[in-house]
């Protein structure tokens, strides 16, 4: 069992859903994520979504693109990032961690080079948001020989019979983009997202995670009565992004806002 499947299994038993904060790795600057990391957990994190900066994250609003560009300014790495995730793993064991990014970053590593240093840091799993399911048959088979998982979007728009080819090759768990557009968008509609997850739940039994729009502890909680997980990240990314200069208030606002989820996400419940 994977450390991501062994994660949903504990809360499905426990009646809970899964908190998944999003920040990007290497913002405000690089000595920031990993302590960030411990403390996103320490509050209430079930998952970590760690961003790749680039120089163009064409399905990220302002927030998360300003994000990369303070990230990139450090010359922020996906070397760095995955000796991140090993530092990480150095007093954390359990947490699983997912990389999200674009397929440039990985393409620019190698496939081969990637897939093996992410094995040996002990990485979780990857989301690459513009690699479609109908050419990632064998990035995915390599992720899956060394124990990662190959995360897919589903959006509003995407098709029954794409959704079908998406549940065939993901694993992990699902990540529904609940809202047309880019990440920091309009209120999410919970009804229309409902609708679409049971049609995703015909074809998989894999968990759901929603994010876009989640902006709030209320808007936290009515996401997680209708899916397995929820995924919060431009909130949190303009926190540390309003307060660049002093990272210590901005992870001081992101543990606070993901204290406030946890306890309403559990309430609701």
């Amino acid at each position: 069992m994977s450390r991501i499947e062994a994660c949903f299994s504990a809360l499905k038993a426990q009646g809970r859903q899964a908190l998944i904060p999003y920040v990007t790795a290497g913002d405000p600057n690089p000595q920031v994520t990993v302590g960030l990391m411990h403390q996103m957990v320490s509050v209430g994190a079930d998952l970590i979504e760690l961003g790749i900066p680039f120089s163009d994250p064409m399905a990220d609003g302002p927030v998360i693109q300003l994000a990369c560009e303070r990230a990139l300014s450090h010359n922020t790495s996906l070397a760095m990032i995955l000796a991140m995730v090993a530092e990480f793993r150095q007093d954390n064991s359990t947490t699983p961690v997912v990389l999200m990014g674009y397929l440039n970053t990985v393409e620019k590593m190698g496939y081969d080079t990637f897939v093996a240093a992410a094995k040996e840091v002990d990485l979780d799993g990857v989301l690459l948001v513009d690699l479609p399911p109908e050419e990632s048959a064998d990035f995915a088979k390599n992720l899956r020989q060394a124990g990662l998982d190959a995360i897919f979007l589903i959006t509003p728009t995407t098709t029954e019979e794409r959704i079908k080819k998406i549940c065939a090759v993901g694993s992990g768990y699902l990540y529904y983009v609940s809202l047309k557009g880019v990440t920091g968008g309009a209120s999410i509609d919970t009804v229309a997202v409902e609708q679409k997850l049971d049609l995703v739940k015909q074809h998989t039994k894999l968990p759901l995670g929603v994010g876009f729009g989640i902006k709030d502890a209320a808007s936290a909680a009515r996401v997680s009565q209708i899916a397995d997980g929820v995924v919060v990240g431009s909130v949190l990314v303009n926190a540390l992004g309003d307060n660049a200069n002093d990272p210590a208030k901005g992870c001081a606002q992101v543990v606070a806002t993901l204290s406030e989820m946890r306890q309403a996400m559990d309430a609701a419940v």
